[in-house]
């Protein structure tokens, strides 16, 4: 084999970087969270893996309720900042500006162009991780990053990151039209 082996602690895309919203008593807490992903169409449910350590995680089994907020890049600082700083010692919520939608007493952030308020569904407890499972009940985004009525990834320019090596990165281009270049391909 001429592959080179580089071990089993492997990332191979990079992961959309959000900011997960709950409430710490009447307070908003934010933290950075890669771990996420959309796993049902109907209803639309998403799962977000935190770490069993994390405040977060304790806030959302009481709350039942939390936002998914994606920053833009000129965020960065302030996103790695509340990935390094645990609501338990620190306010993040003066980094923002935060609103509520339909959810009452779920936290979004009104510099982020696009938020969603979800409902916890299920707990999925891993070794280290717990994997929550939410429903989106709504979304929120600004007109400037919709192409008719969607989110374009060409105006959200969302940061993704990369592991194991730990770098923040934005998406260049489009190259291609899903369930569609294919095409070519058939017989």
């Amino acid at each position: 084999m001429e592959k080179t082996n580089i071990g089993k602690n492997i990332f191979v895309y990079p992961m959309p970087v959000t900011l997960l919203g709950t409430k710490h008593g009447e307070t908003a807490n934010f933290m950075a969270l890669g771990w996420l992903s959309r796993v049902n169409g109907n209803p639309p449910l998403l799962v977000a893996s935190v770490n069993k350590a994390h405040l977060t995680n304790q806030l959302l089994k009481e709350n039942k309720t939390f936002s998914i907020n994606y920053p833009t890049e000129d965020m960065i600082g302030k996103v790695d900042y509340c990935g390094l700083v645990s609501g338990r010692k620190e306010d993040k919520s003066q980094l923002f500006t935060i609103e509520y939608g339909e959810m009452e007493d779920v936290p979004l952030i009104k510099e982020c162009p696009l938020s969603l308020e979800c409902k916890l569904v299920d707990v999925y407890e891993m070794p280290t991780h717990n994997l929550f499972i939410g429903e989106i009940i709504a979304s929120y985004a600004d007109e400037k990053i919709l192409t008719r009525g969607k989110p374009d990834m060409s105006k959200l320019k969302p940061l993704l990151l990369t592991m194991p090596d730990n770098n923040y990165w934005t998406v260049k281009e489009k190259v291609g039209k899903a369930w569609d270049i294919g095409r070519g391909l058939r017989k």
